[in-house]
């Protein structure tokens, strides 16, 4: 064979081998799940240059927010079971900003239109943070679209500063009642309200003629005890309390929203300058009936807003 046609032949056989040499490549980076610029991880995971072997996919999407839940069950203290609303020294659920039945106070659950066979009143008076797990439980049992929590002003209004719920413990019995809630309901929303400003109630009511003396029979002793002293221990006193609450709605806040599916009122309650008309006449610190119905306003805007 002439010496032209045998390079001739060379140039052609070199030039298939480059095309099986890449196909090859090709074929071998597709199984290994390689890539010419990167690594794989062992589990057929493409990684670019530089990325890290231990890279997370993206979060999922938030859950949608319901605005119209079809049943409600909530949680929390007298607040909640309208202590003081109707009458003294006793419930009145029926009053209630979040279950109640009365057209006066128009409550969250009427203004969603939620039935009264799928609304729950589990709160209790009386109730501290700590009762908060267990009334979780009776109301994941339920299987509510929308839990309403309330709660925190008994953590405070203890005998003494000294005997305030700890924030740390605070903050751990709130996350443990959205654990059991979660664990049992895991598609149930949340709606939470901050703890009311005390040191406000205590500025409102210490002007009345008979707030002062009521106090005295034993509400709220570490803010309103002493109501008409302004030295400085008193009034030391009722920052520290004052400091305790907002520390509580900075707990209730950061545990809310590490939960896709909690809504916090964004300072609504706490902000709220509720007036001697809006609480109780017979005690000035519970909301009466006029408290109650602006509490059910602030929720009701919070659970219907978008976004």
């Amino acid at each position: 064979m002439p010496p032209g046609r045998v390079r001739g032949v060379g140039l052609v056989l070199g030039a298939c081998a480059v095309v099986v040499a890449v196909v090859v490549t090709l074929v071998v980076l597709v199984v290994s799940g390689g890539s010419p610029g990167g690594s794989s991880d062992g589990r057929g995971t493409l990684r670019s240059p530089g990325s890290s072997p231990d890279a997370r996919p993206s979060p999922s999407p938030t859950p949608e927010w319901d605005p119209r839940p079809d049943s409600l069950a909530a949680l929390g203290d007298s607040i909640t079971r309208a202590h003081n609303a109707c009458s003294p020294l006793s419930d009145c659920p029926e009053a209630s900003w979040a279950t109640g039945t009365s057209a006066t106070v128009e409550s969250l659950a009427r203004r969603l239109g939620v039935p009264a066979s799928a609304r729950w009143n589990l709160a209790r008076s009386g109730a501290l943070m700590t009762d908060l797990p267990a009334q979780a439980e009776k109301a994941a049992a339920r299987r509510p679209e929308l839990v309403t929590v309330l709660i925190g002003a008994n953590d405070a209004c203890r005998s003494s500063v000294a005997r305030m719920t700890p924030v740390a413990d605070f903050r751990a019995d709130f996350a443990e009642a959205l654990r059991v809630l979660r664990r049992n309901s895991p598609r149930t929303q949340v709606y939470v309200a901050g703890v009311p400003d005390l040191e406000h109630l205590w500025e409102q009511g210490r002007s009345h003629p008979l707030a002062a003396r009521v106090w005295e029979l034993g509400i709220c002793p570490a803010m309103l005890a002493d109501a008409d002293a302004v030295d400085a221990a008193a009034v030391e006193r009722r920052e520290k309390v004052a400091r305790r609450v907002r520390a509580y709605n900075a707990a209730l806040r950061e545990v809310c929203e590490r939960d896709a599916r909690c809504r916090h009122d964004g300072g609504a309650v706490h902000e709220y300058r509720f007036t001697t008309r809006e609480l109780s006449g017979w005690d000035w610190f519970h909301p009466g009936e006029a408290g109650q119905r602006k509490l059910a306003e602030i929720a009701h805007r919070r659970i219907t807003a978008g976004g």
